[in-house]
């Protein structure tokens, strides 16, 4: 059976984009119950929508039903078992086990997942789910090469699936009470503020968090401010056949809480690293261009924690690396050489805009022209209002806009 590529979809948008860019899945999250309970996530206005792209596509749709339960919560999930069993889901991730009996009452026919926050990491455990009903186990981060090939073979009959792009967590398997801590809001029910990615600045014996002044925590470092629990993005783009030989039944990108850009370029990175497209440094290229903190491999070649951890001793403007600002969308062609767009950041006359699509690497042009719903041109656009953009390119719906921005580090 072909690897599935597994792509985040954090809202309708992502969904389309994901769908549209080579995804052979994409996981999701209802309002209720979802580990990124600020990614956006699908209520009852989105699910005739969503039935919708499923059926036009093909593509698979799994639920992220990953939150630690609360007693509460299991009430609650019983009292919504017709809505959720309404939705056009093939399977379910969970790491509660408490789950597994609604699942097999009430929607037999759903595949179960295990999700990544089980920390499963050997093939007993696999076993042990497998016997439970579970169809395919997300692995844990801490996982190795070298052990995901021996769990298969112990276990061939256990689908295999890992992340390999995207954020990874300084906790073991996303097991963190930092956030809990210091904020109130709780990884274990889906609201991380991501405080270890957070800037800090030591006094002595005691540190500040850039937003957060006159607020201290005993610790000793040196100068300036750094993100000093930051994990590095994992990137396993130029290791995706190692991946394969592995054993994994599905690779997984992290990322629903990210951009529209950032799920089309990381998508299509993967997609055609999967199908050994020969223009893949083309591709692999925009990959290393978007939104990201220092790569690294992860645990997939080391059981060594310092592997993921950014340095402490980094310049104050280290941060996320990101050489391009997301402009929009192309919604529909007029047939005339103008294309309405969903402007997302301002797009002004003579910025050098390049645009990429599912198989056009890049497209660029500065001698556009914009104009409003009356016809006169306009020198710049906002996010949100409506324009016409006039160019010579073979444009198409999907296309996506973006610049490069003057400053590549954000923090």
């Amino acid at each position: 059976m072909p690897i599935e590529l597994l792509s985040p979809a954090g809202n309708i948008e992502k969904l389309k984009v994901a769908v549209d860019y080579g995804a052979d899945a994409c996981y999701m999250g209802l309002k209720d119950f979802s580990l990124r309970a600020n990614a956006g996530n699908f209520g009852e206005k989105e699910i005739e929508e969503v039935k919708r792209i499923k059926e036009e596509s093909g593509k698979k749709l799994y639920c992220a039903m990953n939150i630690v339960f609360k007693e509460s919560e299991i009430e609650k999930l019983y009292s919504m078992k017709d809505e959720i069993a309404s939705w056009p889901f093939d399977a379910f991730i969970i790491s509660d086990i408490g789950l597994v009996d609604f699942f097999k009452r009430y929607m037999p026919e759903k595949d179960l997942h295990l999700s990544t926050q089980a920390s499963c990491i050997n093939s007993s455990a696999v076993k042990a789910y497998k016997d439970m009903g579970f169809r395919r186990v997300i692995l844990g981060r801490e996982a190795s090469l070298d052990d995901i090939k021996r769990i298969k073979d112990k276990v061939p009959e256990m689908e295999l699936e890992a992340f390999v792009h995207g954020a990874m967590c300084m906790a073991y398997s996303g097991r963190c009470i930092l956030s809990a801590y210091l904020t109130g809001r709780s990884a274990n029910q889906g609201d991380c503020a991501h405080t270890c990615r957070w800037n800090y600045k030591a006094y002595g014996y005691a540190i500040e968090e850039e937003e957060r002044k006159g607020s201290f925590m005993p610790i000793e470092e040196g100068d300036n401010y750094t993100a000093i629990l930051s994990s590095k993005d994992l990137c396993m783009i130029d290791h995706v056949n190692e991946l394969k030989e592995a054993g994994l039944d599905s690779l997984k990108i992290e990322g629903r809480m990210k951009s529209v850009y950032y799920v089309a370029v990381a998508t299509r990175a993967y997609r055609k690293a999967i199908d050994n497209d020969p223009d893949l440094e083309k591709y692999k290229k925009d990959l290393f261009n978007v939104s990201h903190r220092e790569f690294t491999t992860g645990f997939f070649f080391s059981n060594n924690p310092s592997d993921i951890k950014s340095g402490v001793s980094r310049p104050t403007s280290y941060g996320y690396e990101r050489a391009y600002q997301f402009l929009g969308t192309v919604k529909e062609s007029l047939g005339t050489g103008r294309y309405v767009i969903d402007v997302k950041n301002q797009i002004r006359k003579g910025d050098d805009l390049e645009f990429i699509a599912p198989d056009v690497p890049l497209l660029s042009d500065k001698d556009f022209r914009l104009y409003d719903e009356s016809g006169a041109e306009l020198e710049k656009i906002d996010h949100g209002k409506y324009v016409e953009l006039e160019t010579a390119l073979p444009l198409k719906k999907g296309y996506i806009l973006r610049k490069e921005n003057e400053e590549k580090i954000v923090n």
